[in-house]
């Protein structure tokens, strides 16, 4: 245990000195703008349309049953968590009214391509917002909730599940695709644990150790079907994955 501690600082020291300019751009306060603005939209889409590829069959069997939320008046009222460019949108039912959310609002080019492909949808309005912080959603306002690969980035998962479940109305659904921290035993978990750091910073602070569906089994849903799945993307760290759904 002891060897493979100091294996692990001992690697991460060595990101370090590879990625030393850009602990120095974050050090002097530059990193961070210029990642939200250039950097991370940039490498979102090229890392996104791999992984979209790679996701695609999952996503269709996920969003199956979205049509079985519509709200009593036959609507089906939809707010994204972390849109970033709407790769998502194509997977949405006909007619389904969108709400999109993200932190970041520097995605304009991609999701305004996205928004062209898929007019079957009805956009009702982008929010720039945290995850943790809806308060721009009133309480009991939508029908299904969709989040993918946003969990392992918000600063507090038990806050944005507790928005989540205030914005659902009853009966309303979280959908969910992220990835998660692989088995301690193995050696996917030793090397996120190597990267954790770097790739924190790098890539907008993604965590590649979070235990996601332990934080979802504590939330309040009343149902919760959670699938673990493989779904790797060659050179990165980013698996196993977990997806699924809650009821509120």
């Amino acid at each position: 245990m002891a060897e493979a501690s100091a294996s692990v600082l001992l690697l991460r020291a060595c990101l370090v000195l590879l990625a030393f300019p850009i602990y120095l751009l974050s050090f002097l306060g530059m990193w961070e703008p210029f990642c939200r603005k250039v950097f991370f939209p940039f490498i979102l889409d090229r890392i996104g349309a791999a992984h979209d590829k790679k996701s695609k069959k999952y996503k269709l069997e996920l969003f199956r049953n979205l049509g079985d939320f519509r709200s009593p008046s036959g609507e089906l009222r939809l707010l994204e968590i972390g849109t970033g460019s709407g790769s998502n949108f194509q997977f949405y039912p006909s007619g389904c009214k969108v709400t999109c959310t993200d932190i970041n609002p520097h995605f304009q080019e991609g999701l305004s391509k996205n928004m062209k492909k898929n007019q079957h949808l009805h956009y009702e309005r982008f929010l720039v917002a945290a995850g943790e912080d809806l308060q721009q959603v009133p309480s009991g306002s939508v029908d299904v909730v969709v989040c993918t690969l946003v969990l392992c980035s918000v600063h507090s998962v038990g806050s944005t599940l507790r928005e989540v479940l205030r914005v659902l109305r009853p009966g309303g659904a979280f959908y969910f695709l992220e990835h998660v921290a692989a088995k301690h035993s193995s050696w996917k978990y030793f090397w996120q644990q190597v990267c954790y750091p770097t790739w924190k910073l790098v890539f907008a602070g993604c965590c590649l150790t979070r235990e996601l569906w332990k934080d979802l089994e504590e939330a309040k849903f009343s149902e919760l079907k959670v699938q673990h799945i493989r779904l790797a993307l060659p050179w990165t760290p980013i698996e196993p994955h977990i997806v699924g759904y809650g009821v509120k």
